[in-house]
């Protein structure tokens, strides 16, 4: 197989190719690290390629069997690999626990061979860090990837692998995944473990999964990776069959709730509102009840949350400073996450207030959106700005209530943020592209726990409106 080859083919079309014997895994491998040798220097996404890559392993068999696979350095954990969350504080950090999101990859036929970028912390939706500089765009490399699963986003869409690990706690999947023209899913709360060691994340806030470029592919990956274990706070309920069957299966007619205006401070750009108007008129084309909806919640209990939750992050990093001799000062952390953490140290919030603002949130968006079956929203308000500025968390002159109020940073990932607080699953979709080029994410946000409409769904809009054909400037193969 050529470079050229490799990079057109999903991870569904490798592991087929495997099975069949057309190519084997180690060949995968080889053209992975070929892609990363051509790209990477341009992208920054991946930080660490492995040493051994060729001599890791994944169970024969599988949905994904042999199919190249990248970590993020946050989040989900490999025995004895580098993970130093993007933060000079935690870097040469080794942890000795095996995630078993990584269990269930090998398991799969997951090949993991490197570590990809993030920003600091997971903090920013940007995508830079001291530690590791900028990850470019692969579409414009002027501009930002998007975070925190910068790193895996851009290495998707430049070519060097089909599928990467991703996480979100505020848009951290969705976002990349609109400004690299790629598939985001946020699962809903639980449907993914994050054992052993963190079941329920940020109170149920945080997600673990994937970045791909099909619908297929996150259909096959929501099948490897769900399932509850041992310590779960709660079992989701279960899929009655496969997801990959639900490509199958007819939709059905949906009540879908529109979102024309902006959920915070940040007003939607013309060409994404227009991409939004674009799709609500096709949904209703195929037959669906498509209604404009009223923002569902208010931005400063969403502010409120985020602060009140500084206060759990500082007692996290002061016990991780400890465990590895470290400093909490300007030499381990970034100026927006050292203001961060000494707001949490100095907060007025108790956990009872937290939980409450978190139960009475969640209750007023559920409420709101009850009568819908899925909604349509943009997933960022507007397409991928430069590098820099009051969202990264490397800028000196923002502080901490500028950094999470609902009319400065944080409102630009309203249509996202309020859906990890409640648990509901989301995905976003590269449905359009803006006049320069760059790709333009579209979120469906489906009921909590049914995760097969929205594979349902977008399926039906990545038939209608294809986008493989569409790839960015800077792509594996074509040198």
């Amino acid at each position: 197989m050529r470079l050229s080859e490799y990079v057109e083919h999903d991870a569904t079309a490798l592991a087929s190719l495997v099975k069949g014997g057309e190519v084997t895994p180690l060949e995968l491998t080889r053209l992975a690290r070929d892609a990363h040798d051509e790209v990477n220097p341009r992208i920054n996404g991946v930080i660490e390629f492995y040493e051994d890559a060729e001599a890791v392993v994944g169970a024969d068999g599988g949905l994904f069997h042999g199919v190249p696979f990248l970590r993020k350095d946050i989040g989900a954990t490999e025995a004895g690999r580098l993970q130093e969350q993007g933060s000079r504080l935690f870097k040469g950090y080794r942890p000795q626990t095996d995630s078993y999101f990584f269990c269930r990859a090998r398991d799969a036929g997951l090949r993991t061979i490197g570590r990809t970028a993030c920003p600091e912390l997971g903090t920013s939706g940007m995508s830079q860090s001291i530690l590791n500089g900028i990850t470019g765009n692969p579409w414009n490399l002027e501009r930002s990837a998007g975070g925190s699963s910068s790193g895996a986003a851009a290495a998707v869409a430049a070519g060097i692998t089909p599928i990467a690990h991703a996480s979100d706690s505020g848009g951290s999947i969705r976002i990349p995944a609109s400004w690299c023209g790629l598939v985001g899913l946020n699962p809903s709360r639980g449907r993914v473990s994050g054992g052993p060691n963190n079941q329920d994340e940020l109170l149920g806030c945080s997600r673990v999964f994937v970045l791909c470029r099909t619908v297929r592919d996150m259909a096959a990956a929501l099948d490897v990776f769900s399932g509850a274990y041992p310590g779960d706070p709660f079992i989701i309920v279960q899929p009655s069959r496969p997801y990959v069957d639900e490509l199958f299966r007819p939709t059905g007619t949906l009540r879908i709730g529109v979102a024309r205006t902006k959920w915070g401070g940040i007003d939607v750009e013309l060409e994404v509102l227009q991409a939004v108007d674009t799709i609500a008129s096709l949904l209703e084309e195929m037959g669906h009840l498509v209604m404009e909806i009223d923002p569902p919640y208010d931005p400063d209990e969403r502010t409120r949350i985020s602060l009140g939750s500084c206060a759990l992050n500082a007692k996290s990093l002061e016990d991780a400073a400890r465990a590895m001799g470290r400093t909490i000062d300007a030499n381990t952390l970034e100026p927006v996450n050292l203001k961060l953490y000494e707001y949490g140290r100095n907060s007025p919030a108790s956990m009872g207030d937290l939980l409450e603002d978190i139960r009475r949130f969640r209750f007023r968006l559920g409420e709101a959106i009850d009568g819908f079956d899925i909604l349509l929203t943009p997933t960022m308000p507007v397409v991928a700005p430069s590098h820099a500025g009051i969202y990264c968390t490397t800028n000196p002159r923002v502080s901490a209530v500028e950094f999470m109020d609902a009319d400065a940073a944080a409102a630009i990932y309203g249509f996202m943020g309020a859906f990890n607080i409640t648990g509901h699953p989301s995905v976003s979709l590269p449905l359009a592209h803006s006049a320069n080029g760059l790709p333009i994410g579209l979120q469906i946000v489906g009921r909590f726990g049914d995760e097969a409409t929205l594979v349902r769904i977008s399926r039906d809009l990545e038939q209608a409106c294809p986008w493989r054909h569409r790839t960015p400037s800077v792509r594996a193969g074509r040198s």
